[in-house]
């Protein structure tokens, strides 16, 4: 059952020990603009698949992220989301693998969902094939008390 979240509100993720960040929904349009960021445009035919992930991330972020908390410069001092700041943090690997499983597998865990199949039987039925009797005999009956 797909469950519905119609409020749209902020929440916030927590990525590390006093490090969290308020992000907004991931929509069908934040994962479209992020596709067509700048940086995945010009991202290499031979780009590996590592680079393309961190290259989506960042762009997500970017698109996501509407405030943190624990995030700070060389001095330790509070600084503001920014694009840049953004794009740092998630060079961070920790950061990037629980931004990642925390908010942009959510979206792709449902949307493999969509796409997955029955599982097929096991067993010693596995192969068999479903058989009515012949035309020729009739079914036997229970008696009816």
């Amino acid at each position: 059952m797909i469950r519905l979240n119609l409020t749209a509100t902020p929440q916030w993720l927590d990525l590390a020990p006093g490090l969290r960040l308020l992000v907004g929904p991931l929509t069908t349009a934040l994962m479209v603009s992020a596709r067509a960021d700048a940086a995945i445009e010009a991202m290499p035919e031979t780009a590996t698949t590592e680079e393309l992930a961190l290259a989506m991330a960042k762009a997500v972020a970017r698109r996501a992220v509407l405030d943190w908390e624990g995030v700070g410069d060389d001095a330790g001092q509070p600084i503001p989301v920014s694009p840049d700041g953004i794009d740092a943090l998630l060079e961070i690997w920790p950061i990037f693998e629980a931004f990642q499983t925390q908010y942009v597998a959510r979206g792709l865990i449902l949307d493999a969902e969509k796409n997955a199949s029955a599982p097929l039987p096991t067993g010693p039925s596995a192969g068999a094939i479903a058989t009515a009797p012949p035309a020729n005999i009739s079914a036997k009956t229970a008696p009816q008390d």
